[in-house]
């Protein structure tokens, strides 16, 4: 097998095909995701971003503007190509918020005025996303029986990780980080249970296979999102590793508020 038929085997036939995640393409991309954070961390530390609460706050928008990108495309409002559904959607949304923090930055420093600048970019762009779904409203046949099953659900799933909170302090601290992906988990949850949907991540896809049901989401988000907070709270030393640890939360907030965004958009639009 030749270098190319190995990567359009890998990783272009399962785009085109929509087969879904395979262990190859899942480890390059979680590779390519890990050095990615650790080059930007650097790169935006250097030019005096801190990694706080201002930023997360003006971060969101483009963390919505992602998965409602995603969830058009799932709806044909936008084209499906390479660049409009995952991985690259996310490469381009990326690519789109760096620039955007790149030239308010040039304008107007790392300083107070750089967090709602950058934050109204962003709000601009989903503003524009929105507009575009309005004017292509009748290619959209909403689905609300969703809000059926998904509400009750995401209520039951966030109240046990409220109860946790109350108890364990490790929970209480990254509360945040379990709320997202407990979202995430409830998207999964209600789309293969209700709505007729499939999981296309390796590892979920093999463990809803073997238990017979997507709740074991549940179990599977519980038991990443613990283990990787326990060991960035263990390696936490100094206030360097204190601010790398805040934005690697970001990221894995991210991983679960985005996804789980886009699962129910594209279940509302009936895509």
């Amino acid at each position: 097998m030749s270098i190319w038929q190995w990567f359009y085997e890998y990783f272009i036939k399962p785009i085109q095909a929509n087969e879904g995640y395979n262990i190859v393409n899942t480890l390059t991309y979680a590779v390519i995701l890990g050095i990615m954070a650790i080059l930007l961390y650097r790169r935006l530390k250097k030019i005096g971003i801190k990694f706080d609460e201002r930023f997360f706050k003006a971060l969101i928008p483009y963390i919505i503007l992602g998965p409602l990108t995603r969830a058009m495309t799932d709806a044909l409002i936008y084209p499906r190509t390479y660049l409009t559904v995952t991985p690259g959607i996310y490469f381009v949304i990326a690519a789109i918020a760096l620039t955007s923090l790149y030239i308010v930055w040039r304008n107007c420093g790392s300083g107070e005025k750089f967090y709602p600048l950058y934050r109204d970019i962003g709000w601009l762009l989903v503003g524009l996303d929105v507009f575009i779904l309005l004017l292509n409203l009748g290619k959209v046949h909403f689905v609300w029986k969703t809000l059926y099953y998904f509400v009750p659900a995401v209520i039951v799933a966030e109240s046990f990780i409220w109860v946790l909170s109350r108890k364990f302090a490790l929970i209480r601290d990254n509360s945040l980080l379990f709320y997202a992906h407990f979202y995430d988990a409830t998207s999964t949850f209600v789309g293969i249970q209700f709505m007729g949907y499939w999981e296309q991540h390796v590892l979920a896809r093999f463990l809803i296979e073997h238990t017979g049901t997507a709740a074991s989401m549940y179990a599977l988000k519980f038991a990443v999102i613990f283990l990787v907070v326990y060991l960035l709270e263990q390696v936490i030393e100094s206030e360097e590793e204190r601010e790398m640890a805040n934005f690697m939360k970001m990221v894995i907030f991210i991983l679960g508020f985005a996804p789980g965004t886009r699962n129910l958009l594209r279940m509302l639009m009936g895509a």
